[in-house]
């Protein structure tokens, strides 16, 4: 009965301390407050993409300065002229821009020697060196380099890829 009387009373105790449980205070609805800072909206136009000038347009997917490769035919050093106009753009940044300097990495695909590949590949080169230098840019901004088939783009042979490795990459090493 001891053990009765102790339950009950342990109950008891238990009930009367949820009993006294206070209730929760009302908290007081809160009042919108001024916004006392307002966001920072950039209010700059977005570059031109025409505007070969503006360095911003090197990550201009609509700019041609965002283009930096110059696909070759088969065998051939001549620029064609669907390249032209971005050989052309990058001629408008160097001139404007002094301080920038350019590497030409010529390369070729991999059928002919390598002594042939890189001699072609300099070619290559140099035939983009050339209209970029009659467009405006100056000789100590361009450097032409050759890799020849060292540095494929594409490692299957077929000509869909071998078409990928006749290029010449535009590498700005100065801005």
């Amino acid at each position: 009965m001891k053990s009765a009387l102790r339950l009950i009373f342990a109950l008891m105790i238990g009930l009367a301390l949820v009993a006294c449980k206070s209730a929760p205070e009302a908290q007081p609805e809160a009042t919108p407050q001024p916004e006392t800072t307002k966001p920072v909206v950039d209010t700059k136009a977005a570059p031109d993409a025409r505007d070969y000038t503006d360095a911003r347009n090197f990550d201009n997917p609509e700019s041609l300065l965002s283009k930096r490769v110059i696909y070759f035919d088969f065998d051939k050093s001549t620029v064609r002229p669907e390249f032209r106009g971005i050989v052309a753009a990058h001629s408008a940044y160097l001139a404007a821009h002094g301080s920038a300097r350019v590497t030409l990495e010529g390369h070729a695909d991999e059928r002919g020697t390598r002594e042939y590949n890189l001699g072609l590949g300099e070619r290559r080169g140099n035939a983009v060196s050339g209209l970029m230098s009659a467009q405006g840019g100056r000789g100590n901004q361009l450097t032409t380099v050759s890799y020849g088939e060292e540095r494929p783009t594409c490692r299957v042979s077929d000509e869909d890829c071998w078409s990928m490795n006749r290029r010449v990459e535009i590498v700005y090493t100065s801005r």
